[in-house]
């Protein structure tokens, strides 16, 4: 198995781990805080979006994302809006289907890549992810991953089955 593989994996698993948490959420669903001041799941699914985007376009510019709905960028980025209703969130429907679609772009880039690739120095602006375009990649999984992870707090909340 090559490092592209590994990360095509670790992103289409990270991909179905999300997918599956939310399975059973109603749009109602995913406005509810776990706590006060927690994000709900529609804003962390937002983020992941935005994530994705902006984390894999620093890095490989040629990627090609699906647009974003007026004002997506600035209703998920940074540490959430504090807000549980706003006319720029989407359903669960929708975000599932942005999610996929970013993420099948995001996989899409990283097939045209070499492995030799991996070990290229990362920009200066996602150091903080790591010192390769490895380290970009993988912390883009693990994004998806940190707020899955997340979700089932939320889970837990609305009195849904544990799944792990």
């Amino acid at each position: 198995m090559t490092g592209i593989q590994t990360i095509i994996i670790a992103l289409e698993t990270t991909k179905g781990f999300l997918e599956n948490v939310l399975s059973d959420f109603t749009d109602a669903d995913m406005l509810v805080r776990p706590v006060p001041a927690a994000n709900h799941a529609a804003w962390q699914i937002g983020n992941v979006i935005v994530g994705d985007s902006f984390i894999v376009s620093a890095e490989i510019p040629t990627a090609k994302f699906p647009e974003l709905p007026a004002g997506f960028m600035d209703l998920h980025g940074g540490k959430g809006t504090g807000k549980d209703t706003d006319p720029g969130f989407l359903t669960k429907a929708g975000y599932l289907k942005l999610f996929a679609d970013t993420r099948n772009a995001t996989i899409a880039a990283v097939k045209e890549l070499k492995d030799s690739d991996l070990d290229r120095p990362s920009s200066e602006s996602m150091k903080w992810a790591g010192p390769t375009l490895a380290h970009v990649l993988l912390t883009t999984a693990n994004h998806t991953l940190m707020h899955a992870g997340q979700f089932s707090v939320i889970r837990r909340k609305l009195g849904k089955p544990v799944l792990f």
